[in-house]
């Protein structure tokens, strides 16, 4: 273990339970993206703007109620409410997939698609905000690369369990699993909510079992009050944006070569399988140390990077092939290096924001990116512009967020150097 990943004493327990909690919360969203892909789908790919749309609604809807669940209870309370809550709503799905006539089970997948759009988001944005608060900017460096090998391995195990599984058992069972998972995840917050105490400082460990405070609409006057939290919200929605081209994308593909629903939902595991695998060898090996010799603005800047290859490609040699290739290289570089790295940068604002700003950003914003790209998309299509014309216009906003990270990178480098980033951006 010890070659893999630089562990300090008192560590070893917390770094257990939170590779257990992602791996669970991985585990259980794996098993659900499948099925969501197929029933997207299913809908017909030209709604799924509209699905878009009512995901950035519900998202928004959903912020200022977590916030008010943040301001009130403690960490290990409000997470326990917020996923017992997915629990019920899992338990209510199941229900309806299984006395669903065939148009009623379209409206269901539809719903089905928003809400897990909605769960994604939430709960690993939750994950990462006690992640955050509960190691230093420090140990995040040396520990958030072998952390994101617990969402890895989560997203194996969850495609290689949906790909195996969803003809036998059918799609209603498999969310029994997933509600399964969501209660280990809530068990191993409670565990390390207790045992982070071991290396924190007495006021730290005072503050961890403390309410977060503060207003109910924090989150969102604090992006725009901030240059350094609207640079973090910025580098989200370009990422947003470009996931949204290349999803449409792949439903299109998906649309024209499969008929039958458990072949669709094979072929969204397949790809996800594939990235997890690659992905789970460079979180190993080469994530730590590369955020330790490169630093975060490099390592943050992976994904923009790959990006702006991968869409040049697409423009000048567009194909199935490249596609998946493109698809599965930038998965990796997020997974392994960006994600690890685009959490850093929370260290370097208050406890507050770690919460309220951060999930504000991770959800709203990132859905907004969605909302943007989906009729952006839509609109393109219908003015005759081609895949490979839409590829090309990704390529400078590959560029600019490029430019963006290297920043963003920076001013965190620079707080862990002096101190002088805060809420402000001062």
């Amino acid at each position: 273990m010890r070659k893999i990943v630089q562990i300090h004493p008192g560590e070893g327990k917390a770094l257990a339970w939170s590779w257990l909690y992602v791996f669970s919360l991985f585990l259980a969203y794996y098993i659900l993206r499948p099925i969501r892909e197929e029933l997207g789908v299913a809908g017909g790919v030209n709604n799924l703007p509209w699905l878009f749309t009512g995901t950035l609604i519900a998202m928004t809807v959903i912020n200022p109620l977590f916030a008010w669940v943040v301001k009130r209870w403690p960490r290990e309370r409000f997470i326990a409410i917020a996923y017992r809550f997915f629990m019920l709503n899992l338990v209510a799905f199941m229900l309806l997939l299984m006395n669903a006539t065939p148009e009623q089970h379209v409206w269901i997948g539809r719903a089905f698609f928003i809400w897990v759009s909605v769960f994604n988001l939430f709960v690993i944005s939750v994950f990462w905000s006690f992640m955050v608060d509960v190691f230093s900017g420090e140990q995040a460096k040396r520990v958030f690369g072998f952390l994101a090998t617990g969402a890895t391995v989560g997203g194996i195990a969850g495609s290689a369990l949906t790909s195996g599984l969803v003809e036998r058992l059918g799609q209603t069972w498999l969310l029994l699993i997933s509600i399964v998972l969501l209660e280990v995840a809530v068990f191993a917050t409670r565990r390390l909510s207790g045992i982070s105490d071991a290396f924190k400082r007495p006021i730290e460990r005072r503050e961890g079992h403390e309410p977060v405070g503060g207003g109910l609409l924090a989150g969102i006057t604090h992006t725009f009050r901030s240059p350094y939290l609207l640079g973090i919200a910025i580098f989200i929605l370009c990422y947003a944006v470009t996931s949204t081209i290349l999803y449409f994308q792949q439903a299109t593909i998906a649309e024209q070569y499969f008929a039958d629903r458990a072949a669709r939902t094979a072929f969204f595991a397949d790809i996800s399988l594939w990235v997890n695998c690659i992905t789970l060898g460079v979180q190993l090996f080469l994530t730590g140390r590369i955020m330790q010799w490169l630093g975060v603005a490099l390592t943050l800047c992976a994904m923009p990077m790959m990006s702006m290859l991968g869409f040049a490609g697409l423009a000048t040699f567009p194909g199935i092939g490249l596609f998946v290739v493109f698809q599965v290289v930038r998965n990796v570089s997020n997974y392994a290096l960006t994600r690890p790295a685009r959490e850093v940068l929370f260290t370097a604002v208050s406890r507050e924001d770690r919460y309220k700003t951060k999930n504000f950003i991770d959800t709203v914003v990132y859905r907004g990116g969605d909302q943007i790209a989906a009729w952006s998309y839509a609109g393109l299509l219908a003015i005759g512009l081609s895949l490979t014309g839409i590829a090309a216009i990704a390529v400078p906003l590959s560029a600019i967020w490029l430019i963006l990270g290297v920043w963003l990178g920076r001013r965190q480098q620079r707080w862990e150097s002096t101190g002088l980033v805060t809420v402000e951006g001062k």
